[in-house]
């Protein structure tokens, strides 16, 4: 007897071909729980037949979805949903900026096994080229302009992460003891890194689309020692989720042109953007130093950062990158060239960025009131209070076991009385994500009534 499969074929409200909407739709399905581990699939003509789309339309997004590994088929048998194994453990971690994990331990493994023998046992038995072997160079130079991003080889470095990137960055246009304009709230690794290479970070004012071109250009017109270099994130910023507009970026262009400034742009979430805009790069690439890497749009065990330089400065960056002593790892190469040619890289991307959509939707749902709107489809979402008030409620949230991103660590000025919550919302699982906003939400409820 045919066992019937508990799934009701449905296609997910959203443009595009069908077979996406058939993945979205039930990706969306299984990681939600709403499949378990187990169940089985309609057959690819039952699912046509009920949604009225092509067979074929149906066999490309299983086999996506197969890629991804939340479903298997076996000959004979039928096609079924794989559980995803989480760890479990007594907090929840909303303080960690990453995507959720799209792959399991199958398809993880038959992707090393697959990259191992891409991999040049020259690079073993060698020390690597400081910017990364040529032709995985070539490769994601060629995927970087395949999104919209001009990337010249020759001007691309391979590191061992956007960390690495964002160090190499800093140390080729500053110098210890200068001054490196940002935001008024910015990334913590930036901090860290301000610490350790003794830079000193000048905070600028911002507001929903980011950094202020008045502030700025009042800064740079009044400091007496001049900064010569700026560092922002215009899309989908850190910690506030602002995305400036094409207009807000070519007027902070400008302002640099006027004042010599080179630009440090990382964008590291440029990938999950929804508007079709510019990087600063594309606007001023002749002094714009351009920070991406691979773990907030695919997976964050992939430590490959790419790093690119405008040509009078490239050898400067490779000094630097080289006197490290950190390179790029072989085998993670390995894994990209493998994932981008059988479309795994391509596949990973539009499923996170649909699970941003939804888990964006799950915080709106509990905290509309307090967060701000961040315009693209972003793991991390800020409320904005005082910073008081913000290390209360990071508090009283631990002694519920969760783990919130203290407002100090995303301050340039450690005196600042201003700052807010960064809420992280990729790596709970869907039902801890849930529990963990609701206790939030009581307790901005019960503080605002005080």
């Amino acid at each position: 007897m045919r066992i019937v499969s508990p799934w009701k074929p449905r296609l997910e409200d959203m443009d595009g071909p069908a077979s996406e909407r058939l993945i979205e739709a039930l990706a969306a399905d299984i990681l939600s729980d709403q499949l378990e581990d187990g169940a089985r699939l309609p057959a690819h003509r039952d699912v046509a037949w009920k949604l009225k789309i092509s067979v074929g339309s149906v066999t490309k997004a299983y086999r996506a979805l197969q890629r991804r590994g939340l479903i298997a088929s076996s000959k004979g048998s039928g096609t079924f949903v794989i559980g995803r194994r989480r760890p479990q453990g007594p907090v929840i971690d909303l303080s960690v900026n990453a995507p959720p994990a799209m792959l399991n331990e199958r398809v993880l493994s038959a992707t090393l096994a697959l990259a191992a023998r891409k991999v040049d046992s020259f690079y073993f038995l060698n020390y690597p080229p400081p910017a990364g072997p040529e032709k995985h160079r070539l490769l994601l130079a060629g995927w970087l302009s395949s999104v919209g991003i001009k990337a010249n080889p020759d001007q691309l470095l391979l590191t061992s992460g956007a960390q690495q990137a964002l160090a190499v960055a800093f140390a080729t246009t500053s110098r210890p003891g200068g001054v490196i304009l940002t935001e008024r709230l910015t990334y913590p690794g930036a901090l860290t890194l301000a610490q350790v290479g003794n830079y000193r970070l000048m905070g600028v004012e911002t507001d929903n689309e980011g950094m202020i071109p008045a502030a700025l250009d009042n800064i740079l017109a009044k400091t007496k020692e001049t900064p010569s270099v700026l560092y922002l994130t215009p899309t989908l910023h850190n910690p506030t989720g602002a995305t400036m507009g094409w207009m807000r970026r070519q007027e902070i262009v400008k302002i640099c042109e006027k004042y010599d400034v080179t630009i440090i742009e990382d964008d590291v979430y440029g990938l999950l953007r929804n508007e079709n805009l510019p990087s600063l790069l594309d606007l001023a690439p002749e002094r714009t130093v351009y920070v991406t890497s691979l773990s907030k749009c695919l997976c964050p065990g992939l430590r490959i950062g790419m790093l690119l330089v405008p040509p009078q400065l490239v050898q400067k960056a490779l000094f630097t990158l080289h006197a490290t002593g950190l390179s790029v790892s072989a085998l993670f190469c390995a894994v990209v060239e493998q994932w981008l040619y059988d479309g795994t890289a391509e596949s990973m991307l539009s499923s996170i960025g649909a699970e941003a959509v939804r888990r964006l939707a799950i915080a709106r749902g509990y905290l509309s009131r307090w967060m701000t709107e961040p315009s693209g489809k972003s793991f991390h979402v800020w409320l904005p209070m005082p910073r008081s008030e913000a290390e209360r409620l990071v508090e009283d949230m631990a002694q519920e076991g969760v783990l919130l991103t203290p407002p100090a660590s995303v301050l340039v000025d450690g005196t600042d009385s201003e700052s807010g919550i960064r809420l992280c919302l990729g790596v709970p699982a869907l039902e801890e994500l849930h529990h963990a906003l609701a206790i939030m939400k009581q307790k901005l409820e019960r503080s605002g009534d005080l």
